[in-house]
């Protein structure tokens, strides 16, 4: 199969190929109900050496920076209690932790989250963290530019591999709120 984007020597519909999915991930897969059909979602196999948004798009092609998003998991403090969420921006904006993310979960303070908490609590490795498959009672903040882009390249919660969606599946996943300016 042709990935929809990019020049991918290996694309596979995500529902084929579940065993290469974190448990999280194919589990959400196995469940997906939304508008976009799962045979959409698609794997890619990539190298984990060069995961990080910077190589990738080096090797991979210059192109994909505009079409592809990162997925960080942000740490968010009131009173004592601390908020885990997960942020989506395209992968050439960082997120607006201390302004839109702050005041959108009502923190008094907000910041990425420790490595090894994101990685225990997401059930999937750092640096291939997506939104599918994050706990489902989480904060799901979404730039609305990712919505608007035809076709996503994000990660596919192992360092090898990325998935490839419609922007438009982001806005159907668990805890997802859609916001203008969350990136920076």
């Amino acid at each position: 199969m042709r990935a929809p984007l990019g020049h991918f020597d290996d694309a596979t519909p995500a529902p084929d190929c579940l065993d290469l999915l974190t448990p999280p991930v194919a589990d959400a897969v196995r469940a997906w109900r939304g508008s976009v059909p799962a045979e959409q979602i698609i794997y890619v196999d990539t190298d984990p050496a060069i995961a990080d948004t910077a190589a990738f798009v080096e090797h991979y092609g210059r192109e994909l920076l505009d079409r592809s998003a990162n997925c960080v998991v942000v740490a968010a403090k009131r009173g004592g209690e601390s908020t885990l969420a997960a942020c989506v921006v395209r992968s050439a904006g960082r997120v607006d932790v201390n302004g839109v993310v702050r005041r959108q979960l009502g923190a008094r303070k907000a910041s990425f989250a420790p490595m090894d908490t994101a990685v225990e609590r997401t059930g999937m490795e750092y640096g291939g963290i997506t939104p599918i498959g994050l706990p489902a009672d989480w904060p799901l903040l979404v730039d609305s530019a990712v919505i608007d882009i035809p076709y996503v390249l994000i990660g596919s919660g192992r360092r090898r591999g990325k998935i490839i969606v419609p922007g438009k599946l982001f806005a159907e996943l668990p805890g997802a709120v859609v916001l203008d300016g969350l990136a920076v």
